[in-house]
């Protein structure tokens, strides 16, 4: 298979039953490469032939050799045989010796490198001949904006929907980790009662976590209208109430809003289409909270509160800061924001 492929064309094939003798995963975003190898490792062997056929390695406990020589290898009374590499960034430092290998791979083994954080960019002939020979993937990670989008699809992955508004508080209350945002959504899924298919912003609230007075949707909406008192008050109870509430998680979300704000100033319409269009949205729900915030604050207070927000996050990992703790500082920043 020549040349980079897509996550999405990997998992069509391998849904089809299409395995190739070698797959190279590897880059900055683990959620895919961990997709790929799991269902690799979940169907590639029969359940009853794994024992014999299956194998799971780490690159700390063993070397590119190692590897290569069970590749080599035939299955034992089986179709295929599976090699799984975790962790094969501590092997990479060897991948020439995976040319010879890519000359004639085992085409009844199916071998699997999960390399993560990182690339084979020292070795660009090798990436060549891997993705000659078998499936070359680099795992890139998406950017915010596209964060809704995966929501959407994970969703509908599981042949269910949710709106706009619970997309958003999924995006916002959990973050950017894809892991984390579908295992949210797996949990989600098992407790839709049965014979719905909707995820609801209610059930969003109840289990993942988000108080529905407190949570980081409504912080943030205080802050667009510049409700003083609402902000104050959801400030407080996040300091006093750090461990579910870090105040890294909290300075994440506004920087994200302040960072599109800034965005929708240099969009060329300033309609809702317009904007929508600016920031990359698939729909026009939730331009709403840039047009607020454009009545709210100049384009000179946003590149302010963007400053503020860097430096606040800066002080809460102990850069310029004289205390060891992050009291007050929120409100702090809630504070210069307002004011």
């Amino acid at each position: 298979m020549a040349g980079e492929v897509s996550f999405n064309q990997i998992m069509s094939d391998l849904k089809k039953g299409k395995y190739s003798p070698l797959y190279y995963l590897m880059g900055e975003e683990p959620y895919f490469i961990d997709r790929i190898s799991d269902y690799i490792e979940n169907n590639a062997v029969p359940e009853d032939e794994r024992d014999f056929n299956q194998m799971v390695v780490y690159g700390l406990d063993t070397t590119m050799q190692n590897v290569l020589e069970r590749a080599r290898s035939y299955p034992m009374m089986g179709e295929r045989q599976v090699i799984i590499v975790k962790e094969a960034q501590h092997i990479s430092k060897d991948a020439e010796l995976l040319r010879a290998y890519l000359t004639m791979p085992q085409q009844q083994t199916v071998l699997v490198f999960c390399h993560k954080n990182g690339t084979l960019d020292k070795y660009r002939k090798v990436e060549s001949e891997i993705a000659q020979a078998g499936v070359l993937f680099k795992s890139k990670k998406i950017s915010d904006n596209q964060l809704s989008s995966f929501v959407n699809d994970y969703v509908s992955s599981k042949n269910l929907s949710i709106d706009a508004k619970g997309c958003s508080m999924i995006v916002e209350f959990v973050g950017s980790d894809l892991s984390r945002i579908a295992g949210e959504i797996d949990k989600l899924a098992v407790a839709l009662p049965e014979g719905t298919q909707n995820i609801t912003p209610e059930l969003i609230e109840r289990l993942v976590g988000i108080s529905k007075d407190y949570n980081v949707f409504e912080f943030r909406n205080a802050i667009v209208s510049k409700n003083i008192f609402k902000s104050n008050q959801i400030a407080l109870y996040y300091e006093k109430n750090s461990r579910n509430y870090p105040i890294q998680m909290v300075s994440a979300v506004l920087f994200q809003y302040f960072s599109n704000l800034m965005l929708a100033y240099y969009a060329p319409s300033r309609t809702e289409q317009g904007i929508a269009e600016q920031l990359g949205l698939k729909s026009t729900w939730g331009v709403k909270d840039y047009i607020t915030g454009m009545k709210n604050y100049t384009a000179f207070d946003v590149m302010r509160i963007i400053s503020e927000i860097r430096y606040a996050d800066a002080r809460s990992k102990g850069v310029d800061s004289t205390s060891n703790t992050t009291d007050g500082l929120l409100r702090e920043l809630v504070f210069k924001i307002l004011h």
